[in-house]
């Protein structure tokens, strides 16, 4: 038996970290907490200065006994979870439910993994910091007091199901007050004029007016006046400029470049970081500092006097602008400056060669230009043309790095001609075209995270959770609409014609960004009316700079609950008793065949349009489309919806009829569900085109060979083509020609998918519906029914009992039960208490 037991929170890491000690240590895994507020009651006494209860949950008891026989037998016990606030609450619950010996007990930080870094953290061991832990158990406390006491009143008051959160609630009050500014924004027309000439060596120069027109009659009215002009050079100013590089990345303006570079959500970014973490190649990934030690420093300068020469090399220090940073040592920077690129998969090689990049740039020399700025006049007008661009003389980091921006509108300066003051310039064309003022866009996942950042709201660590909570909960989706057509104008002068055209833009496309549901904007409405301080984007960031401070030592943290508590419960109760629910109904108008009013809003089923008024027993429903929303939708479209279903001729002795779903518009022929091609709109469906799409779809499910005395069909969708063959569906990869499958084709296809699917099932108890599959990167996957644990590469299958994964199975479907509150919950027993 080893003499020092190390526990880490991460198989990988542990994996990683046992190549740098001896054979006298023995590396475990926590696989994370081992302890936590119970899952089926709210686990905190407010009459007790929030003492909160912790228990271990099923699936972690056996790996607590294991950890707890393993730490009795060494002689040192070291405690080595991250070193952020959450990894100081993996020791102290590491410590408390195993009950080591503070004697031999030993807590050691390091934020990177490697050799030296992991020898100098045994050589200066400290204690666990109870400060840091208090500060987790300050957030994770009142964040279950907001989820617990605002979530059932959002039950009562507007649909069950329904949660809150301190973080979430405001990041979609920040996606709804966008939309709103988005839908009341009006669009101001005026138009630009740009310019091209050419000088008296015969080069391009472009330029623009310094002012606009308002109307279509002033802008000809200009261009008409430009017919017989003349052109030079009124001045030009040459001057020497400088680009400097960005700091290098913290973990939110890692999560804004990835999405902006890589089009990584802020999720997977964090995952993929983690491993990279994990497997030795970077720093620790939770962090707000833009630090760099003195060995990352020097070890970066010797990398770019290498690679690039002694003329890149300029060492820099950043200043990390964030109040919430003291607990981080370091940027994100790469552990060996030397290693440029690695090859592991696409997405941990793309994001480290990011990191890379960023780091070696940011101590790299200016990018030194050469900016010209040129004003040309005409001889009977005084509106001046200017015409800028810049030379790049020596490109300095840019050799390595440019950092993405979050504006679509931002452009390049080009290069300009040699020019002269005085020098005359020959009109090529003269262009003015309509241009419609733009309201703020939509936040993407990168715009959210640093606007987020901007409040002081969360911290990047709560990012990614925040983002995957709003989508996962359906208060939020990502947009799918690609734009709606508008059309401009445009006067051109050619010599001296002018013309006229008319053309057409895309505009309003919300693709990929984050855009409210009617639920998520429902919930919003209520909590700002009734809770307006947990909204408040200011007391949002007051909490954090609380916990900041509760991190320091300079505030209790039961106090600063009792403080939030005794103002925020009382709220909660007046609400509960005293608010009226909410559906966010809007009144359209009138039916102009009934005279009965028109509504629209969120029903049982999702939301809905009404004839009538509530209490009318003939008043009629109808489901809004997937694509229309209650606060955006008209009366004419809302009166369109109870067009549906419509009846159509019937086809081979099979009822037809249109209508739309859940899923979108279609065709309904007997039992067999059509659906309507992208932007055709099922009013308009006649029964010509009706019994097009019914020809089609039967034809595409007619079985093209049996086997196995079952048909097998063939399709296209969203992953190519594919053939389907009792209920299971098979891709079809390119070495097949899939328009002339073969009778042999298929059968090898169905063979090759059959033994697929066997050898992914590893374990199975069939009397209990239960198997374990192999799932992505060597993990494995529990399942029974619908319920689906994802269990770690490093979970010994083989071994598992059928006792222990039916513990697993009783422990994920209970966190997914809905919370219990009331004299019930606080009647519940406690399993295992400890609190500090």
């Amino acid at each position: 038996m080893p003499k020092n037991l190390v526990i880490v929170e991460s198989p990988a890491k542990a994996k990683t970290i046992e190549k740098f000690l001896g054979k006298d240590f023995q590396v475990e895994s926590s696989y994370g907490h081992i302890a936590d507020l119970p899952s089926k009651e709210i686990g905190v006494d407010v009459t007790k200065g929030f003492k909160p209860t912790y228990e271990v949950s099923a699936d972690k008891k056996a790996l607590v006994s294991k950890l707890k026989s393993l730490s009795k037998a060494a002689e040192t016990v070291w405690l080595a979870s991250d070193e952020d606030r959450e990894g100081e609450a993996i020791s102290w619950h590491l410590a408390e439910e195993l009950k080591l010996d503070k004697s031999k007990t030993k807590r050691i930080v390091f934020h990177e993994i490697t050799k030296s870094a992991i020898q100098k953290a045994i050589e200066n061991p400290r204690e666990i910091d109870y400060n840091l832990v208090n500060a987790q158990q300050a957030r994770r406390v009142l964040d279950r007091l907001v989820g617990y006491e605002l979530s059932p009143v959002l039950w009562r008051k507007i649909k069950s199901g329904l949660s809150a959160g301190r973080v979430q609630s405001v990041a979609v009050r920040l996606i709804v007050e966008r939309e709103r500014e988005i839908i009341e924004f009006k669009p101001v027309a005026s138009f630009s004029i740009a310019a091209e000439f050419t000088n008296q060596a015969g080069k391009v120069v472009k330029a623009k007016l310094s002012k606009s027109f308002k109307t279509a009659e002033e802008a000809e009215a200009f261009l008409k006046q430009n017919t017989d002009s003349t052109y030079q050079v009124a001045s030009l100013e040459t001057k020497p400029a400088r680009k400097s590089p960005a700091a290098p990345f913290t973990t939110s303006t890692l999560q804004q470049e990835a999405a902006r570079k890589l089009y990584m959500p802020v999720g997977i970014t964090m995952q993929v970081a983690q491993r990279l973490y994990e497997a030795g190649l970077i720093t620790y990934m939770r962090t707000d500092s833009v630090n760099l030690s003195q060995e990352a420093l020097a070890a970066a300068q010797a990398e770019i006097v290498s690679s690039y020469g002694q003329r890149y090399a300029k060492t820099r220090s950043f200043v990390t602008k964030s109040k919430g940073a003291q607990e981080a040592h370091e940027a994100i920077r790469p552990t060996d400056m030397a290693r440029h690129t690695i090859s592991v998969d696409r997405d941990q090689d793309r994001l480290y060669d990011l990191i890379w990049k960023r780091t070696i740039a940011s101590q790299m020399s200016d990018a030194e230009l050469e900016r010209t700025n040129v004003q040309i006049q005409a001889n009977n007008h005084s509106e001046i043309f200017q015409a800028s661009g810049e030379v790049l003389l020596f490109d300095g980091f840019l050799k390595v790095y440019l950092e993405g921006s979050d504006d679509d509108e931002e452009e390049q300066e080009g290069m300009l001609p040699a020019l002269k003051q005085g020098e005359s310039l020959l009109r090529k064309a003269l262009v003015a075209t309509e241009r419609y003022s733009r309201p703020a866009a939509r936040y993407t996942e990168a715009s959210l995270v640093k606007k987020l950042e901007e409040l002081g709201i969360g911290r990047p660590s709560t990012y990614a959770p925040t983002i995957s909570t709003i989508i996962n909960r359906k208060y939020v989706e990502k947009g799918t609409l690609e734009g709606t057509e508008r059309k401009y104008r445009q006067f051109e002068l050619v010599g001296k014609e002018l013309s006229s055209k008319t053309l057409t833009e895309n505009t309003g496309s919300d693709k990929g960004k984050l855009v409210p549901t009617d639920i998520g904007t429902i919930v919003n409405d209520f909590l700002v009316k009734n809770f307006s301080a947990i909204l408040d984007y200011h007391f949002t960031a007051k909490v954090e700079q609380d916990f900041d401070e509760i991190a320091e030592g300079n505030i209790d943290w039961s106090r600063m609950m009792q403080d939030f508590y005794n103002t925020f419960h009382p709220n909660v109760k007046e609400v509960e008793a005293n608010a009226e629910r909410e559906s966010g109904e809007r009144i359209l108008g009138t039916d102009p065949k009934s005279g009965k009013p028109v509504s629209v809003r969120l029903g049982k089923f999702g939301p809905m349009a009404q004839i009538g008024e509530p209490d009318d027993e003939q008043k009629v429903f109808a489901s809004l489309r997937p694509e229309q929303n209650i606060g955006t939708i008209t009366l004419e479209d809302a009166l369109n919806l109870f067009l549906l279903p419509k009846k159509l001729a019937d086809y081979n002795g099979e009822e037809v009829e249109v209508n739309s779903g859940r899923y979108g518009p279609y065709v309904r022929y007997g039992k067999t569900f059509v659906s309507l091609p992208k932007g055709v709109d099922p009013l308009d469906v006649t029964d010509e085109l009706a019994q097009q799409y019914i020809r089609e779809k039967l034809q595409a499910d007619a079985p093209v060979a049996v086997y196995d005395e079952l048909p097998v069909q063939k399709g296209v969708g969203r992953f190519g083509p594919f053939i389907k063959w009792n209920s299971m569906f098979i891709n079809v990869s390119k070495k097949y020609n899939f328009d002339s499958l073969s009778q042999k084709d298929i059968e090898e296809l169905i063979q090759e998918k059959l033994k697929k699917e066997e050898e992914k099932v590893l374990r199975e108890w069939p009397a209990e519906g239960i198997v374990i599959e192999k799932a992505r990167w060597g993990r494995f996957t529990l399942i029974k029914g619908k319920t689906k644990i994802e269990l770690n590469k490093d979970v010994k299958v083989d071994a598992l009992t059928l006792e222990e994964v039916k513990a697993m199975i009783e422990s994920a479907t209970a966190k997914k039960a809905p919370a219990k509150t009331g004299s019930k919950a606080k009647k519940a027993p406690a399993k295992t208490k400890k609190s500090k």
